[in-house]
């Protein structure tokens, strides 16, 4: 007969280890569970062996003291053997292996003697149900990443299997691609390539999910996904708001004054001819439909803002004719009214 997990009961003070009496009511053996699974659960406490061992103790005196038929048994146990230990052998001086072997294959089914009433099967460290403990908490800290065990309690705690951890990767794309979508190569951990289609008009810092991409469950759940976040790079023409395009397009004094149909770059590079009415002032914005960010319902547009052009320097002849226009235009005021508009404001 196997009696390490007798044993185990008979040397582990499972109330002691939650830190509640020996009466203690289910909702505060539920409470203290708890709040020391929180504290220390693996997830908080990397690389700690000790907190993990702690973790294991905790979640072992929850799983026999949380069921109330365990928890009966674990009772008859400690108050038939207070003073006594169990040894492996049989017979012995004293009454001591024989008759207590015959009480646990009466609680336990190990196959020395009766089963009725029996819960677990014996053959491990803990009953076989603790093994769920050590499968995968899910919502209580934070989703399928962790490794470590499930609670029969709600509030948080999920049960079954738990889903794998997630990869994070980066890309990087040009401006161009990102608003028409790109191939991607990947390498995962172990050496595993992946080709990732990333969305049409992904955003710089999106973060795009590939689900079932990410890391094997540890007890026959979902794998992970895979988070890959894309960096765009800036274009030198265009920037994007929402799914519309922005440009600045230089126009002459000439044009915006008296009128011109002139050449506007596109991103797919085609242009296309936007009509300037005379009289344009600079910082008025021209849409041309369609020609933005394909997106799900439609497809953005195109926000032309004029900027008017000063030149530097001018030949002789321009300096005159400008000369001209400003004799021309002596009695016009563009300033009008400014004054007075400050001291309403």
């Amino acid at each position: 007969m196997n009696t390490g997990p007798q044993n185990d009961w008979f040397e582990k003070d499972f109330y002691k280890t939650l830190g509640v009496s020996a009466d203690a009511t289910d909702a505060e053996i539920k409470k203290a569970y708890r709040k020391l699974a929180r504290k220390y659960h693996p997830d908080q406490n990397p690389g700690d062996a000790k907190a993990e061992e702690k973790f294991k103790e905790v979640g072992q005196a929850q799983q026999v003291l949380a069921d109330p038929d365990t928890r009966e048994q674990y009772d008859q146990v400690r108050q038939m053997g207070r003073g006594a230990r169990f040894s492996a052998g049989s017979g012995g001086s004293g009454g001591g292996g024989g008759g207590f072997e015959d009480v646990f294959s009466g609680l336990f089914n190990t196959g020395g003697g009766p089963a009725g009433g029996a819960r677990y099967r014996t053959g491990g460290d803990v009953p076989p149900d603790l093994s769920d403990l050590l499968g995968g908490f899910g919502g209580g800290f934070g989703g399928g990443g962790s490794p470590y065990g499930g609670s029969p309690y709600g509030g948080g705690f999920s049960t079954g299997p738990t889903k794998g951890g997630d990869y994070t990767a980066s890309t990087n794309l040009s401006f161009t691609e990102a608003v028409s979508g790109a191939s991607v190569k990947l390498t995962l951990p172990g050496g595993v390539p992946l080709t990732v289609r990333t969305p049409v008009g992904v955003k710089d810092g999106q973060k795009v999910r590939l689900k079932g991409k990410g890391k094997s469950s540890p007890n026959g759940g979902e794998p992970g996904d895979l988070i890959l976040t894309v960096n765009v790079k800036p274009h030198p023409l265009f920037t994007r708001d929402g799914d519309n395009l922005r440009l600045e397009l230089p126009v002459s004094f000439a044009e915006a004054a008296l009128g011109a149909e002139v050449s506007v770059p596109t991103l797919d590079g085609q242009p296309v001819r936007v009509k300037i009415p005379a009289g344009t002032p600079s910082g008025r914005v021209l849409r041309v439909r369609g020609k933005g960010v394909a997106a799900k319902k439609a497809t953005g547009d195109l926000l032309v803002t004029v900027e008017i052009a000063v030149p530097k320097d001018l030949p002789q002849e321009a300096q005159e004719a400008v000369a001209a226009y400003r004799e021309a235009t002596a009695g016009i005021d563009p300033r009008e009214g400014l004054d007075d508009r400050a001291r309403k404001a």
